[in-house]
């Protein structure tokens, strides 16, 4: 294999990340050209809508698969969360890179801290897990929706259209976009579960080609995968789609496995919270151990009734 080309969606964020990928492949495997398919994505292109209402974090990865599948592209470099549990045929979603801080941060041009925003101070977020664990925290706080890409969501707080947005701490620092924000707090995960996913990279590729197989899985790091896996069985066993107000978050601690999960109305009311724990060896089902358990609990009922009510305000555009 003489070249490989990795499809990446052409914001600033996925270019980052896809440009990480391609040094580090090509560091360690110096005969092989890595070139970049660089693809606008369909979430990419419509900013003004909840990406619940226009089927979810999918279509951050639907045409990069499509050019996989049509012989246009050998690899993709995906944000984890951003991928469905289903891959499609004739794709295999091999490695998960190592995971960096998960944290949500809290930005402001006004206020120091999450805990010093006053009474109805404004907020801006569109992702619902967002929304229901802020409103379970501070139930008076004004949710606004977010959307564009970070560049402009950072324009939109600085103009003051906001008291505060929210957003993941990854994709900032790696940008290099937190030294002009006057206020950035991380905020801890006990308040905020972070997604199936968050900080890591997925690394899809097209089957059947043994030395892409050995390339992607140099990428791969053996903890995140493990526990990775258990977030996105438990997303998968609920039948949860990317944008539904669920967190979950698998850690190894003094090589145990806990896996926590949250799951309720955006509104920050029917919360279910629920953990497991269990030694590594022990551990490999333990993402659908805690989605059983959750909906022995009611989960299911939970997310049909956070359907009903998310951007009630709102018409779903079906694509």
């Amino acid at each position: 294999m003489k070249k490989l080309i990795i499809a990446t969606r052409a914001s600033d964020l996925a270019l980052w990340q896809a440009y990480h990928i391609k040094e580090r492949i090509e560091k360690q495997f110096p005969s092989i050209e890595v070139l970049l398919n660089k693809i606008t994505s369909r979430g990419d292109k419509i900013l003004d809508k909840p990406l619940a209402l226009i089927g979810g974090k999918g279509h951050f990865t639907k045409e990069l698969e499509d050019e996989m599948l049509a012989g246009n592209a050998d690899m993709a470099v995906h944000s984890l969360k951003d991928v469905p549990t289903f891959i499609p045929d004739g794709l295999e979603l091999i490695a998960i890179t190592k995971r960096e801080d998960q944290s949500d941060v809290f930005l402001s041009h006004k206020y120091k801290s999450f805990e010093e925003l006053p009474k109805n101070a404004v907020v801006g977020t569109t992702s619902l897990r967002r929304r229901m664990q802020l409103k379970a925290t501070r139930n008076d706080l004004v949710m606004k929706d977010l959307r564009g890409n970070v560049n402009t969501r950072l324009k939109k707080l600085k103009e003051g259209q906001y008291d505060a947005i929210i957003l993941a701490y990854i994709g900032l620092s790696r940008l290099n976009l937190l030294k002009d924000i006057p206020y950035v707090q991380k905020l801890p995960t006990s308040m905020m579960l972070p997604p199936m996913g968050q900080a890591a990279l997925g690394i899809e590729i097209v089957s059947g080609n043994e030395k892409l197989y050995e390339i992607a899985s140099y990428l791969n790091d053996p903890d995140t995968a493990f526990c990775t896996k258990q977030e996105r069985d438990f997303i998968r066993a609920i039948n949860a789609g990317c944008s539904a107000p669920v967190a979950v978050n698998a850690t190894i601690e003094d090589e145990k496995v806990i896996i926590r999960a949250m799951i309720g109305y955006p509104d920050g009311t029917n919360i279910l919270k629920d953990e497991l724990r269990a030694s590594k060896e022990r551990a490999g089902s333990l993402g659908n151990m805690l989605a059983f358990n959750m909906i022995k609990n009611g989960a299911l009922d939970i997310l049909k009734g956070a359907e009903k009510i998310a951007f009630k305000d709102e018409r779903a555009e079906r694509i």
